[in-house]
């Protein structure tokens, strides 16, 4: 598909809010509904499929990115204190992992969760300035699978320099990791065990957030939005007026709005292809 047959219209990203710090790690719910953070004000925002806006927690434990579960629970990077969260649609919260054996995670930055539930993501090490004094050091900075039920993490991918973005197809197959300190994105073929199989180079450029539509296309963050077929091709550029593009999703009723956080705002495009949850 050519780049300008996947916009239903301008493919400009049109404001729908500036009124943040930072924002972050949209996901979309079952009706469409995206939830979206603004990590240094410690909020997670709801942006419904009516396009209000509302706060939906605060505070939400520094959050950075965020998934949703097959059973509706949001689940988070809560990076305040380096652990993964499970929030409940009414807003409680569950501590579902919080060291890894025994040390504390650099702070957990982007998640997907596979169709059998098990859930990869990416720990970088970024100082913030709201960590304690004392916090310890960091650890190495790796790609990380939790098992259904599991209350240990596996470690996958130990062999790229900064880990961030990651998103995974829908049947389960595939998984797309961005190197974004060595400027890079791979993909893998997941085991059943959640073991990272046959790494491929997919394109040299790194991400921050990523996500798919569809047709199997990447769509990949940082200056703007770049959109990538399943081979690899550039098909598309989106010019994000912001400093830095951090992360994307498909969202409304009919996964068809692009839905982009960028430094203090997040845009909205109209697109001909659908996104996948």
């Amino acid at each position: 598909m050519a780049g300008q047959a996947l916009f239903a219209g301008s493919p400009t990203p049109q404001l729908v809010a500036r009124q943040f710090a930072f924002t972050e790690g949209p996901a979309v719910d079952r009706q469409g509904n995206i939830f979206f953070t603004d990590q240094p004000n410690d909020k997670i925002w709801k942006y419904d499929v009516a396009g209000k806006l509302s706060v939906f927690l605060s505070p939400s434990g520094r959050a950075n990115g965020l998934y949703f579960d097959k059973k509706g629970n949001l689940l988070a990077c809560a990076d305040a204190q380096g652990q993964l969260w499970s929030i409940s649609p009414d807003g409680k919260t569950k501590v579902l992992l919080d060291k890894v054996n025994g040390q504390q995670l650099n702070g957990p930055n982007d998640l997907w969760v596979s169709p059998l539930g098990g859930i990869f993501f990416t720990d970088p090490y970024y100082k913030r300035d709201y960590w304690p004094a004392a916090r310890p050091a960091p650890i190495a900075e790796y790609v990380y699978y939790l098992a259904p039920g599991a209350k240990q993490p596996v470690a996958v991918e130990t062999s790229l320099k900064k880990p961030n973005g990651l998103i995974g197809s829908p049947d389960g197959k595939l998984l797309y990791v961005a190197d974004i300190g060595a400027g890079k994105t791979y993909r893998y073929r997941l085991g059943a065990k959640g073991e990272l199989l046959d790494k491929q180079l997919f394109v040299a450029q790194g991400s921050d957030g990523m996500t798919l539509d569809e047709q199997g296309n990447v769509y990949l963050t940082g200056q703007g939005v770049t959109i990538y077929s399943p081979a690899g091709e550039r098909l598309a550029h989106l010019d994000v007026p912001a400093a830095w593009t951090a992360n994307l999703c498909f969202g409304g009723k009919e996964l068809r709005t692009l839905f982009i956080t960028a430094s203090e705002a997040v845009y909205t495009v109209p697109m001909r292809v659908r996104g996948i949850r």
